[in-house]
């Protein structure tokens, strides 16, 4: 047997005691907890400035539309063939074969880890934030705040599956809007509060400069859509699944339009070119409203992190664990394993805090490539166009402009993003402070 049909027989094995069980509002709940965070929607202000008002406004609402399509499109290939397909990877290889296969997997994963290095500079900045409010001239440092983070994640991983989470990331979507609401708020009350003629929305740097900004910040907003995770979440929906997923979804994008628009338009407006990569920086007045937008921004992102480990612990666990032995036994296999990603991913965020960069490689590499190209190829590969003929062309017309455009945005991301992180890496030492 295959590594590959080894996985398929494993994967569907483990998934069929969590399937079926859930409602489409815990879809809708998973889906806005992997997408609407706090660690993808924050930069979106700092990129609008990078594109300015025209390009910024239409590459954001592009991004929208183009996501949600994309979802429902791969939510209809289900049982495209017959099949249930559990897992993104197994979905791809039904479609592509092998390359399909292989080709997922990867993506999964930069997605994953990049998603969730990220989260962690987020989070530490976030607890920082809190503490120095209360402990001005504290010595805890953001590395301590990472490692905390790491630790609480720790305990969330040794959960069974995505489904054991969903009152977990039901809290976290009330965090989501909590957070939006709060930090959209108090953005509105700083932009007032200040004087607005000193506001420029001018791009900054020289032309070089501005090319680089404008890549990267295609890369950040790819990735404040980042959703690689939609298979997995609708072998969790009971029957009707593809009905049921395409409520869900549709009502996690209501909150995103509700929270991403909001925010990356206030934000922008509120601080112009001077705003910074993460918008609750920018924050200054009232305090107390910024420490609870900070903790809100915790609860939600703890919520996120675990969506994004779980196809890799699968993956390992599925090989080194087995149904015939102990709950001990491969209690303590988990704790190791996870242990381990926990440890790696603590100390990349540790060592390298760069969190605008990560954002846009991660957007860049791993989500541009599962979100907006995969799903619309995917479709026009399996045949599932519509029966009416003028509906079918238009499909096709569409699918293969999201696949091209993207992919550009995808190589221009990645251009941009790699560009900041040697230039950061030049100003900054390692474990630095942020």
């Amino acid at each position: 047997m295959s590594e590959k049909e080894e996985d398929q027989e494993l994967e569907v094995g483990s998934e069929d005691e969590a399937a079926g069980k859930g409602t489409w509002k815990h879809a809708a709940f998973h889906v806005a907890t992997t997408i609407a965070t706090p660690a993808a929607y924050a930069p979106l202000p700092f990129a609008l400035a990078s594109l300015g008002w025209p390009l910024g406004v239409s590459s954001l609402v592009t991004a929208t539309l183009a996501t949600w399509y994309s979802s429902l499109l791969i939510a209809s290939l289900w049982r495209w063939n017959g099949k249930k397909h559990v897992t993104y990877r197994l979905l791809a290889d039904s479609i592509f074969g092998f390359w399909g296969y292989w080709s997922i997997a990867f993506f999964q994963q930069v997605a994953s880890i990049g998603n969730n290095i990220a989260i962690q500079i987020a989070a530490g900045s976030s607890l920082k934030a809190v503490y120095k409010h209360y402990h001005k001239h504290g010595t805890l440092t953001l590395q301590h705040f990472i490692i905390f983070f790491g630790a609480f994640e720790l305990f969330l991983s040794q959960l069974p599956d995505i489904h054991s989470l969903r009152w977990v990331n039901g809290l976290c979507t009330l965090s989501t809007i909590g957070f939006a609401c709060t930090t959209i708020g108090v953005t509105i009350y700083n932009g007032k509060m200040t004087d607005r003629e000193s506001i420029s929305y001018s791009l900054q740097g020289s032309s070089s400069a501005k090319r680089f900004a404008a890549f990267n910040a295609l890369g950040a907003i790819a990735f404040s859509f980042g959703d690689a995770m939609l298979p997995e979440i609708q072998n969790t929906v009971r029957e009707p699944s593809v009905k049921n997923m395409y409520k869900g979804v549709s009502a996690a994008y209501s909150v995103i339009v509700l929270t991403y628009w909001q925010l990356a338009f206030t934000g922008y407006w509120a601080f112009g070119s001077q705003v910074q990569p993460y918008i609750v920086a920018s924050l200054t007045v009232p305090k107390w409203t910024i420490i609870m937008a900070n903790i809100f921004a915790v609860i939600q992102i703890s919520g996120c992190y675990q969506i994004y480990c779980r196809p890799t612990y699968a993956y390992f666990e599925e090989r080194l664990a087995s149904n015939r032995t102990s709950m001990l036994k491969n209690g303590l296999i988990r704790l190791i394993l996870t242990s381990i990603y926990i440890v790696v991913i603590t100390l990349v965020a540790s060592a390298m805090p760069f969190f605008v960069d990560f954002v846009s490689i991660c957007g860049a590499i791993g989500f541009t490539p599962l979100d907006f190209i995969f799903p619309v190829l995917a479709f026009l590969k399996a045949g599932k166009m519509p029966k009416n003929r003028a509906v079918g062309i238009s499909m096709r017309i569409l699918n293969v402009g999201i696949a091209a455009w993207f992919s550009i945005v995808a190589v221009l991301g990645c251009i941009g993003a790699i560009r900041f992180v040697v230039e950061d890496v030049k100003t900054y030492k390692f474990f630095h402070d942020m």
